[in-house]
């Protein structure tokens, strides 16, 4: 994997762990570097901390670019996924829409279901359109 890829995957794991659990995210951190056995990533918290402080905005990013599930509604683990993804769609202008589509919807076919990895996809794929406007039309 990528550095960045590798980041992705760790800050989802972590951003998971702390919905379910709650436990503190420097904890969770910590404990994840030392399960893997190696350093994160200095993408890693960066990301989770961006994502808990506009998990608000981005879940209202969500719920509007989603036509049938608001994000309460969505599985912890893809809903981690898609905030991560709205973040770097959003905040992270050096990285390219389709780059984070991409990878979101790869970590859903890895981690979940083929129906999370097509709603994770269009959900994104509205927000992308919203972002460039829709040239289809």
């Amino acid at each position: 994997m990528t550095s960045r890829r590798q980041a992705r995957h760790d800050a989802m794991v972590i951003l998971y762990q702390h919905e379910i659990t709650r436990e503190d995210v420097e904890r969770l951190l910590e404990s994840h570097a030392a399960e893997q056995g190696r350093p994160l990533d200095e993408y890693t918290p960066q990301v989770v901390a961006a994502v808990l402080g506009e998990t608000a905005r981005i879940d209202s990013v969500i719920d509007r670019c989603s036509s049938s599930w608001k994000s309460h509604r969505i599985a912890p683990l893809e809903r981690s996924i898609l905030r991560i993804a709205v973040h770097e769609m959003l905040d992270e202008e050096e990285i390219p829409l389709e780059v984070s589509i991409d990878e979101a919807v790869t970590l859903a076919k890895r981690f979940c279901s083929r129906e999370a990895a097509a709603l994770i996809n269009g959900i994104l794929g509205k927000l992308a359109d919203e972002i460039h406007g829709d040239s289809r039309t």
